[in-house]
């Protein structure tokens, strides 16, 4: 089982976006795919038509409550939703911070460290699903640490703009740190998102970012993309002369997905 984090610090990069259409991507080639919403927006679970009043998300972290009372299927109308299953967030998750310092002797006893309980906790998933995906939200909080520890890779989306790539040095100084101490195995890859690459400035951004990091190709800013989240149709499921479609296409081979 191979568990994948999409992450960044910084809000409106297209993480969700590329969270949903990993999750549809893998499902559709027949994958069985655990989805984890970790943010309280819950973006990505009302992408999937899952709507709860209050996610188990913290309470299973702890350990009160067992990963099958958590998960439910996927509401999306193609066929290869019904390989997707999905831990729901909502506005509950804000209260993590809280339980996990009410629960800190537990937590000792149990993980050692809270950074490792989501790790312990995707050990019961061993055996039911090929992929999960972890959607995380947009600062270097909790959830995204344990998620890094739990994780073989994080995909990072960022656009080819300054605040972006400046919101990268943060979270990379966290991956060294995750690797070295918790999680030697994990790798990363940068994905060039909502990418213009008529503006002079973003090819030259896109240039710099390759001389640093590892990128994948970029996902270009198409109405189609916009058009994929508000209709909740994945960009696998849409037409495969698109240019849309193809970016991904891109994506998943240079990713080995």
């Amino acid at each position: 089982m191979e568990v994948i984090t999409v992450a960044n610090n910084k809000g409106g990069v297209g993480k969700t976006m590329q969270c949903y259409q990993l999750a549809c991507h893998l499902a559709n080639k027949g994958n069985k795919v655990l989805v984890i919403d970790l943010d309280s927006q819950a973006n990505l679970s009302s992408t999937f038509n899952v709507h709860i009043h209050r996610t188990l998300i913290p309470e299973w972290l702890i350990g009160d409550v067992a990963i099958e009372e958590v998960m439910v299927p996927s509401e999306g109308s193609e066929k290869f939703h019904k390989n997707i299953t999905l831990i729901p967030s909502s506005r509950h998750m804000a209260n993590l911070s809280k339980l996990l310092i009410l629960s800190e002797g537990e937590i000792r006893k149990e993980a050692g460290r809270k950074e490792r309980l989501l790790r312990k906790r995707l050990v019961h998933a061993q055996g039911m699903f090929d992929y999960v995906v972890i959607d995380t939200p947009p600062m270097l909080g909790d959830e995204l640490i344990m998620s890094l520890v739990a994780s073989n890779k994080i995909l990072i989306p960022t656009q080819a703009q300054d605040y972006s790539i400046d919101g990268l040095e943060e979270l990379m100084d966290t991956f060294e740190i995750i690797k070295e101490t918790e999680n030697p195995g994990l790798e990363f890859a940068i994905i060039p998102s909502m990418v213009n690459p008529r503006r002079k400035i973003e090819r030259q951004r896109m240039e710099e970012l390759a001389q640093s990091f590892n990128i994948t190709p970029p996902i270009r800013n198409l109405v189609q993309m916009q058009e994929s989240i508000s209709m909740k149709r994945a960009i696998c499921a849409m037409g495969k002369k698109s240019r849309g479609h193809q970016d991904y296409v891109n994506l998943w081979s240079s990713l080995g997905l």
